[in-house]
């Protein structure tokens, strides 16, 4: 009964660390490129990710000190893997940061601007202030708030399937646009991306699981961890453009507007700032203990990294909030995958003299054109 209890927490954990502002540009991805095109991208990236993950958890699982990816980089690759791994790092942060902005604020906006009116972009100048106020002080992890909030999303989600459920249209499945084909990748690979928080896992379930029962506990969570992820995503998919269809908005919940009851629609819109706010706290409170530990920048100069240049790179004009978790997902993500790869085979290489399968380049040669494809479109 303890295996039991353990391995469920450990499971809420992952859920809870992975399902964040993603979830909400999925639908909008579906209208663009169609719903067929991003099931099967669903069922790729997947077993993407579960791959690099489980690789990954080899790593933490075979490896007697307890790292995060830069030490575990640091002790099998070289000193440039781990400078590269920390920009890498570094990068998806702030394209994370950047993306809880821009949906924050325009979570903010929908639900003051009938009384106060005001811009978006105003709103996430507002969302921004007690974050970095924070963030400056220094607060301890909240990863207890966003567990509670992934059970709250699930009661959100139940509310909004009953609400849209009459408006459901069938016919908005079976379009697609090939013309976006390559429009998913990168937004489903940073909605489904989560191997930061193995060593975390294996750690709470070392706690119950030993040697090679742990193993099999590991890899048994992360294989449905990801599934049921993407089983979340594709019903948020299936109940947001399966009842706006081409009114489907980039943060899904206002295209809902006429559809489901206002006071509902509010719920969404708190429910999603909240979100937004306590997932940017706690990938701010990360990213400044990066630069302050891992790069020697004192701590309030980290800070004014952190927090306001992802703030600068807003009001320079990134606020596209797809393109911005879609390059993310392609370029910062994809890097990761690569170094995970490549950290997996110097991990075997030097403690059990074996190489690598070869279907794993191939897996490297497929973050590698994504990142390439991304940027092209990009810019």
């Amino acid at each position: 009964m303890k295996d039991i209890f353990v391995f469920l927490k450990a499971l809420a954990v992952f859920l809870g660390t992975v399902i964040g502002v993603g979830i909400f540009g999925l639908p909008f991805v579906a209208m663009k490129a169609g719903f067929v095109v991003v099931l099967l991208y669903f069922v790729l990236v997947a077993i993407f990710v579960i791959s690099v993950d489980w690789l990954y958890a080899k790593v933490v699982l075979g490896t007697e000190k307890i790292h995060r990816l830069p030490g575990y980089v640091g002790q099998y690759l070289s000193p440039f893997w781990q400078k590269l791994v920390f920009i890498v790092i570094s990068l998806g942060l702030f394209g994370s940061l950047l993306a809880y902005l821009i949906i924050g604020g325009q979570f903010l906006f929908a639900i003051f601007f009938p009384l106060f009116g005001g811009t978006p972009a105003f709103y996430s100048f507002l969302f921004f202030i007690p974050a970095a106020l924070l963030v400056f002080k220094g607060i301890k992890s909240i990863a207890e708030v966003e567990l509670f909030l992934f059970g709250a999303l699930l009661v959100i989600l139940f509310i909004f399937f009953k609400q849209a459920f009459p408006f459901i249209n069938v016919n908005y499945f079976k379009t697609a646009d090939f013309d976006f084909v390559a429009f998913p990748y990168g937004v489903i690979l940073f909605s489904l991306w989560g191997s930061a928080i193995i060593p975390e896992i294996k750690e709470i379930l070392s706690s119950c699981f030993k040697k090679e029962r742990l193993q099999k506990a590991l890899k048994r969570l992360i294989i449905w961890g990801v599934v049921f992820c993407a089983l979340i995503y594709l019903f948020f998919i299936f109940i947001v453009f399966g009842s706006s269809g081409l009114a489907t908005t980039e943060d899904a919940i206002s295209g809902l507007v006429l559809l489901i009851k206002e006071d509902v629609i509010k719920l969404g819109f708190i429910f999603g700032t909240i979100t937004c706010f306590t997932s940017f706290l706690t990938l701010s409170l990360t990213l400044k203990k990066v630069l302050w530990y891992d790069f020697n920048i004192p701590r309030n100069i980290a800070w004014l990294i952190t927090c306001f240049l992802p703030l600068l790179l807003f009001f320079l004009g990134l606020r596209q909030f797809i393109e911005i978790i879609g390059f993310t997902g392609a370029v910062a993500l994809g890097l990761e995958g690569i170094i995970v790869i490549f950290l997996y085979k110097e991990f075997l290489k030097d403690n059990f003299k074996k190489k690598v399968s070869p279907a794993l380049y191939l897996l490297a040669l497929v973050f590698v054109l994504g990142i390439i494809f991304e940027i092209v479109d990009f810019f």
